[in-house]
């Protein structure tokens, strides 16, 4: 091999060398590249992904939303502000019984088991009106959405009728039906519509159904719940007439029994 020829075959060498150096550079520069791309696309995606989680943690959840509506559906057979006076019995009936109750309250399913009958048969006689005010407030102690949806389906009963109303409201207080305070078995649908097919005004009630599942009276469930609120009654159940408690005799806890409750509504009554 000439030297001349050995020359041109180094020279030749280098230059392959330099370009494929050049063309390793600008590989290495594209994979630098696009390593700093895909960081940035994926802290964009966790920024944004943190972005929607707080965005969505700080909607506010249907009842949130139905608490704040000011249209409110009312029940039929309601009246006063957003329908939140309910009152049931004859019209002659001179005195009234509040009752307080919340939907999941374990001491109110006792009650309704043991008095709710009696309650019933005075209503019908006319011995007293009754007057319903609704809470909600096991809802926040226990968390979950029962106590809210109950309240709602409850008005949906109403919205039928007064009677549908009230055999219902004992069906949910039923030994079959009532759940223990930590199971929050009424925020489901399915349960409140199941419980409503044993109930003679309401089943297969399509309009009773489809204002349970729609939430008609979801917004009017949170203005009942708040005029128990602003009633100033501490726990459920509690009976007042004339303004004052109905407890039984010697305590200051709501008479648990039929006899019990005779007598202080008797007493009342008189008052």
């Amino acid at each position: 091999m000439s030297a001349r020829n050995s020359h041109s075959n180094k020279a030749a060498a280098r230059d392959r060398l330099r370009i494929e150096r050049e063309r390793q550079a600008k590989k290495d520069k594209t994979r630098r590249q696009l390593v700093v791309a895909g960081t940035i696309v994926a802290v964009l995606a966790i920024a944004g992904g943190v972005g929607y989680g707080i965005m969505q943690a700080n909607k506010p959840s249907a009842w949130e939303a139905a608490k704040d509506k000011k249209q409110v559906t009312e029940p039929a057979n309601t009246t006063g502000a957003n329908g939140t006076t309910v009152v049931i019995g004859k019209k002659d009936a001179k005195k009234t019984l509040e009752l307080y109750e919340d939907a999941r309250c374990p001491i109110c399913a006792t009650f309704e088991q043991s008095v709710g009958k009696t309650i019933e048969k005075d209503v019908a006689a006319g011995k007293y009106k009754i007057r319903y005010v609704g809470a909600t407030f096991i809802d926040n102690s226990d968390s979950g959405e029962g106590s809210k949806n109950a309240l709602s389906a409850l008005g949906a009963a109403l919205d039928v009728s007064p009677e549908a109303f009230l055999e219902y409201k004992a069906a949910l207080y039923s030994k079959d039906n009532h759940p223990a305070e930590q199971d929050d078995k009424f925020a489901k649908d399915d349960d409140l519509l199941k419980i409503a097919e044993g109930v003679g005004a309401l089943k297969n009630s399509t309009k009773f159904q489809k204002n349970v599942q729609a939430g008609t009276f979801d917004a009017w469930a949170m203005k009942m719940s708040d005029a128990f609120s602003d009633s100033g009654v501490e726990g459920t159940p509690t009976l007042k007439m004339n303004g004052k408690k109905l407890t039984a005799e010697g305590s200051e806890n709501a008479p648990m029994t039929p006899d019990a409750f005779n007598t202080a509504i008797d007493k009342a009554i008189k008052g």
